[in-house]
């Protein structure tokens, strides 16, 4: 299933927007593709050119003078350089209800959730080789956010896109988050986060007993502790995947 097939009814809308409505008298909502605890996000087509965006509409009570979303747009301006990351287009506000609202006009992403890529393929799991492959571009997309003094802050399986392109996966992250607090700890998260999506693409617990000697010292048992040891950074980890041997072991598990 596609990424734009994958529609939340509208009736699952707090905003009740509904297709064909015009944003800022330039974007004609297309569908709606999801909403969570910040808001609702739309695809919408540009009326003139046919470009396709994404529009996140932020639930006000969530975004009080909208300090969220413009912490949101300044981060995506940040990591403007960063191929893993959307690209920003603008920050604009709009009366719904009569209720002024912030909303982040972005790139639309193409492709399917990479939980979704997970579910089709056999068993519900990937072989050690692809898991590395995806695990080594997830590390050097992720790598360039925290070279940029920031971090995700919430990676999971539900918020990466993936797109196959020939022999290469085309992967971007979505819902970028800010806590707050120290980004130090948020970077060490998103080293966790991601050995915990790498040890979910091979299958989980019921696959980990099994798992070749060589991938169980990257997951390191799922512990905080082994595994921030090991890879104090994400280069550490990224320089550690880079030097791995390729054993058949790992190839064909």
């Amino acid at each position: 299933m596609d990424y734009e097939e994958r529609i939340l009814s509208f009736k699952n809308s707090r905003f009740e927007i509904e297709k064909g409505i015009v944003l800022q008298d330039r974007y004609m909502v297309e569908k709606m593709l999801g909403g969570g605890f910040e808001g609702e996000v739309y695809q919408c087509r540009e009326m003139y050119t046919g470009h396709m965006v994404a529009a996140k509409i932020f639930y006000p009570e969530r975004n009080k003078q909208f300090k969220k979303s413009i912490i949101y747009a300044k981060k995506l301006i940040k990591l403007s350089s960063t191929p893993i990351i959307m690209d920003y287009i603008s920050h604009e506000t709009m009366w719904l209800d009569g209720v002024k609202h912030a909303c982040i006009f972005s790139e639309y992403i193409e492709g399917i959730l990479l939980s979704e890529f997970l579910d089709d393929q056999k068993g519900k799991r990937l072989d050690s080789f692809l898991a590395l492959h995806l695990l080594h571009a997830i590390v050097r997309g992720v790598e360039q956010i925290h070279r940029n003094g920031e971090y995700h802050g919430d990676l999971h399986l539900d918020n990466i896109i993936i797109q196959r392109v020939g022999l290469e996966f085309k992967l971007k992250i979505i819902d970028l988050h800010h806590w707050g607090d120290s980004k130090k700890d948020n970077r060490d998260e998103d080293i966790i986060k991601i050995i915990r999506i790498f040890y979910d693409l091979l299958g989980g617990p019921k696959h980990y007993q099994k798992l070749p000697p060589a991938i169980k010292e990257v997951i390191c048992g799922l512990k905080r502790g082994l595994i921030l040891k090991k890879f104090r950074t994400i280069t550490q980890l990224r320089n550690h995947l880079e030097l791995m041997e390729w054993t058949d072991g790992i190839l064909y598990f």
